[in-house]
């Protein structure tokens, strides 16, 4: 009998959101009150969902660390990642909370408004870390020395923990804020030269305490603030790739806005995924802009 084929390791961990984006979608302006026709769908979302999504089709392979309820809704939502060719092994299935969902309205290629509802990653805690920590992918002696991809959508108290904590300090962490509303969020990893940060203009602003007036100025109020590296994105305007060696811009490919919500995830996925195969930080950017533009624009799955 031939011995057993051990499982190599995921290239990269998403750690984060794991829930379904339930998205209103309409093809003109809408103000506060309106009620206008248009499409609703259901689909896998998160931003550690989309992001592994997104690596997945660049022929990575990660694995998500979160949690989802043993309801119907977290049942379906494993079925669908699992369909997705996502590693869900390490997700913690929790009998007594429920599936998270986020909702948000577009209209006209712009986001009206987002609730997120990530109660349950927040209040399952560090227990999403088991893995790390148990010696399936990592321990206190032997810490994941790999990629991480990590999401604003956990706990304030779990992001600090992480920022100090040994189990990721030969991590490569990527990070993103999820949302303006979580951006302060992120604030322990300013002075952790393992962490880049993935963020927009506003986000960027939040955590420095600043109104930067472009791309550029609030990559550079990132680094002054501690920040290891910053990436910075400005919508159609420009990305913005910010280090302590020095700063690359690309103005994006002119598109007409399809969709918005998860934008900033296939940006962040498509720069790590060229990052992770060796490209330069010139092609990485590059690369990362286009993917994003045709994402909104609804060329990208």
């Amino acid at each position: 009998m031939a011995p057993p084929t051990e499982t190599p390791p995921p290239d990269i961990l998403c750690i984060g959101a794991v829930l379904w984006d339930i998205i209103g979608r309409c093809t003109t302006p809408m103000l506060l009150g309106n009620d206008k026709p248009g499409q609703i769908t259901r689909l896998p979302g998160g931003v550690a969902l989309n992001i592994a999504n997104a690596l997945r089709q660049f022929g990575l392979r990660p694995a998500l660390l979160s949690v989802v309820g043993q309801d119907a809704e977290g049942r379906d939502l494993l079925a669908a990642c699992e369909a997705l060719g996502l590693e869900t092994s390490f997700i913690h299935v929790d009998p007594n909370l429920p599936t998270d969902r986020y909702m948000a309205i577009e209209a006209h290629g712009g986001l009206v408004a987002a609730i997120a509802d990530a109660q349950t990653l927040e209040t399952l805690g560090d227990r999403i870390l088991t893995p790390l920590a148990d010696g399936t992918l990592g321990a206190p002696g032997a810490p994941w020395s790999g990629p991480v991809a990590l999401d604003g959508n956990l706990s304030e108290a779990l992001l600090i923990e992480i920022a100090r904590s040994p189990l990721f300090a030969n991590a490569d962490l990527r990070i993103a804020p999820a949302s303006p509303g979580k951006a302060e969020r992120l604030r322990p990893f300013l002075g952790q030269r393992n962490a880049t940060f993935y963020v927009n203009r506003e986000e960027a602003g939040l955590i420095t305490g600043t109104q930067p007036a472009n791309a550029a100025a609030a990559a550079e109020a990132l680094l002054r603030a501690g920040a290891g590296r910053a990436l910075v994105t400005e919508g159609a305007q420009m990305a913005v790739d910010g280090s302590r060696t020095h700063t690359l811009s690309q103005t994006p490919p002119p598109v007409e806005a399809i969709r918005i919500t998860g934008a900033g995830d296939t940006f962040m996925a498509a720069h790590i995924a060229a990052e992770i195969a060796g490209e330069p930080r010139e092609t990485a950017l590059r690369l990362a802009t286009v993917t994003a533009a045709n994402y909104v624009a609804g060329d990208q799955p």
